[in-house]
């Protein structure tokens, strides 16, 4: 058996596995179509973020004062 015959068996034994699969480039997006789409996530994200910061900061501090 040589080289190129096992690499080729462990791509076809992972490809059948399917498992964890890598990321998928194939979503018929341009490359300046997903920079996009990935910056309004991350805006999203830090919006949501900020969000529950602003709101979970004030019941997070109540939590544990009640020793009396």
């Amino acid at each position: 058996m040589t080289r190129g015959n096992q690499r080729e068996r462990d791509r076809e034994r992972a490809q059948a596995r399917g498992g964890a699969k890598g990321k998928n480039k194939d979503d018929g997006l341009t490359p300046e179509q997903r920079r996009e789409r990935d910056a309004k996530a991350l805006q999203e994200k830090a919006a949501k973020k900020a969000g529950q910061g602003a709101t979970g900061g004030d019941s997070a501090a109540g939590k544990g004062n009640n020793k009396k």
